[in-house]
């Protein structure tokens, strides 16, 4: 698996030096370079981007503050010269924050966080037929039948399944939520959306219809999605 990364950083030397890390690792793909964090973010408004190195003290709009705008599902390695940030990266979920001059044994400890967490996902079941979602209070978890899901949106730092019965809000992210459902009976059609296949009653160009909702198709999920049409159309 690689990695899809982006590097935003004014800095000439550190995006080369950056640029050159991130191509001696086999599991990082470099798709972006910016020196401005404002076309960082229309980038990833509209590509699929797994990692951002991001530079605090940016132009504009600073790195901190990107991440706290950007999807939760982007992985965010903090680059800086000043150390008085550390603390508040790290408050922000940070993998980790590398001080510069980065050196390549400290870049290449950082990434290697990536690898780490993948290995403790769960691997989806395709036999699966409910989940255990967590709700209010210590220990408690709700019952959700697959055959019940319609689809799931998400909402910053949460998650709203919507069922055929109820709307259970989760503290989570859509990412961990799309690891846990079948892959086979569930597609991401947008950043805040997973639809059930099953459930779908029509769709357009941009749209998905199904229980009296109208739900967008995104650029960077249109292909895939009408090719698993396309598996199953008549």
């Amino acid at each position: 698996m690689a990695f899809k990364c982006i590097i935003v950083d004014d800095e000439p030397p550190a995006t080369r030096i950056l640029k050159n890390y991130v191509e001696k690792v086999s599991f990082l793909e470099e798709v972006g370079i910016f020196n401005d964090s404002l076309k960082a973010l229309e980038f990833l408004n509209s590509n699929k981007v797994d990692v951002i190195f991001l530079d605090i003290q940016m132009p504009q709009l600073t790195g901190l503050q990107l991440s706290k705008i950007i999807s939760k599902e982007v992985k965010v390695i903090f680059t800086t010269a000043y150390p008085d940030f550390a603390l508040e990266g790290f408050e922000l979920n940070a993998v980790d924050y590398l001080l510069k001059p980065i050196a390549f044994e400290r870049f290449y400890q950082a990434v290697s966080k990536l690898n780490a967490e993948v290995k403790t996902e769960i691997v989806p079941n395709s036999q699966k037929e409910f989940i255990f979602v967590k709700t209010d209070g210590k220990n408690k978890f709700q019952k959700v039948l697959l055959n019940d899901m319609l689809y799931v949106e998400s909402l910053q730092n949460y998650v709203c399944i919507h069922t055929s019965k109820e709307q259970i809000i989760t503290h989570s992210s859509l990412k961990n939520v799309v690891e846990s459902l079948p892959g086979n009976d569930f597609i991401q059609i947008h950043k805040s959306y997973v639809v059930a296949l099953k459930h779908i009653e029509s769709t357009d160009s941009f749209s998905v219809f199904m229980n009296g909702k109208e739900l967008p198709i995104g650029a960077t999920f249109k292909e895939a999605f009408f090719e698993k049409i396309e598996e199953n159309k008549i």
